[in-house]
């Protein structure tokens, strides 16, 4: 599943590196917290490889 916004691929990449040993699992907040928690490797993977190109910053609100 690709990221839908920038925020959400940085997020993801910051889970993988906690996932993969490289960052303190401690250290993550908020949304990399609980995808690190919530997601595989390989989902968090094929999230945080997406481009960011054409992504807003924020993912919009469904309201």
């Amino acid at each position: 599943m690709p990221a839908k916004s920038k925020d959400q691929q940085k997020a993801a990449g910051a889970a993988l590196a906690a996932k993969r040993g490289d960052r303190n699992k401690s250290d993550l907040k908020g949304a990399s917290k609980q995808m690190a928690d919530s997601m595989s490797e390989t989902e968090l993977k094929k999230m945080a490889s997406t481009s960011r190109k054409g992504k807003p910053q924020k993912k919009k609100g469904s309201s």
